[in-house]
């Protein structure tokens, strides 16, 4: 199969997960630009960033048209980790890659089980700025620390931790990847190896595309089946990184 043809079935998955989940871009789009696509993992990185920062950019615009995004709360998340990102993302630069890897499998895998359990937290009216703040800057520094969007790890935050509803939670996250991967690239700037544009552009086309089809999807979907079929992605991806590493 070409290179053409794979990036751009691989860019169409991308864009259904954030579409759909409002999540899972990253975590999906390192895997298949390093293993399908030929990628070393400093460029996946950066590539990675670059194709999620576009294509939740276009998925919020069309969660934001259904009142599914509770700004107010998504800003002040975003804003509290992009400097926990940033100093986490220096930290990560001294540690082998097998062993980051590991780490982002292991979180993955956690953060799907979490999903997987019923949400007991409170409705995201009464939920305090300063428990936001808090999950924001956790959430920014494993972001910095794993260099990826963290889409699929803001949703059962914004689920389980403040409280919010799935479908809200859902649109609400694509509000943090943005700010989060643009935070990310900016301190990637000039380090991401060599990215190849014939190669992320129709990857990123695709996804921008397939994201529209994740929305309409996602309109058709109770939220906990939602919330099912994400947490399943995400144990399947962790699954298959972990494996990896050890072989």
């Amino acid at each position: 199969m070409s290179t053409l043809i794979l990036a751009l079935v691989a860019g169409a998955v991308i864009g259904l997960a954030l579409g759909a989940l409002g999540g899972g871009g990253s975590v999906l789009a390192v895997p298949a630009l390093i293993y399908l696509l030929g990628f070393s993992p400093a460029s996946a990185t950066t590539a990675s960033l670059i194709i999620v920062t576009a294509t939740s950019a276009t998925a919020l615009y069309a969660h934001a048209k259904d009142g599914n995004v509770v700004w107010k709360t998504g800003a002040l998340f975003a804003a509290a980790g992009i400097v926990p990102a940033f100093l986490a993302g220096a930290a990560a630069g001294h540690l082998p890659a097998a062993v980051l890897t590991a780490a982002f499998s292991v979180v993955a895998a956690l953060a799907a089980l979490r999903m997987l359990r019923p949400s007991g937290a409170e409705p995201p009216e009464l939920v305090r700025p300063a428990k936001a703040a808090g999950a924001g800057a956790g959430l920014g520094a494993v972001t910095g620390f794993l260099g990826v969007g963290g889409g699929f790890l803001a949703v059962p935050a914004l689920v389980s931790v403040l409280g919010l509803r799935m479908k809200q939670a859902v649109g609400t996250s694509l509000l943090v990847i943005v700010v989060n991967s643009l935070a990310a690239l900016g301190a990637r700037a000039g380090t991401g190896g060599d990215l190849r544009w014939e190669v992320i552009a129709p990857f990123t086309g695709a996804a921008i595309l397939a994201a529209w089809d994740g929305k309409r999807l996602s309109s058709k979907i109770t939220g906990r089946t939602l919330q099912r079929i994400f947490a399943f992605v995400l144990l399947g991806v962790a699954a298959f990184m972990l494996v990896d590493v050890i072989a």
